[in-house]
């Protein structure tokens, strides 16, 4: 008889690493984490967010793009360097949901 369990841990192998909501770039363009060169970044891995708080800037065209958390959580993960350019629908964030 085959057993039975084998396919179920099949959906744990498409789940990140990290848990959480994926925050992805909605437009092409630079990543920013921080308003200005010299200032603090918007988030850090390990802070809480709330709904609706900027988490980081994206330049397209020279217009500065704030993009902001869809649920209130912890980042987990930032995956764009500053300065980095980004493709439409890349992961910015993972932020786990709290």
């Amino acid at each position: 008889a085959d057993p039975a369990p084998a396919p179920a841990p099949a959906p744990k192998a498409e789940e990140p690493a990290v848990r959480g909501v994926e925050v992805k770039a909605p437009i092409v363009g630079t990543f920013y984490r921080a308003p200005s060169p010299d200032a603090e970044p918007f988030v850090k891995e390990g802070d809480t967010v709330k709904k609706g708080q900027v988490l980081c800037i994206i330049e397209a065209m020279k217009l500065m793009n704030e993009i902001e958390s869809e649920v209130a959580g912890v980042v987990r993960k930032v995956l764009v360097n500053n300065g980095e350019p980004v493709e439409y629908g890349q992961v910015l964030f993972i932020i786990e949901p709290a």
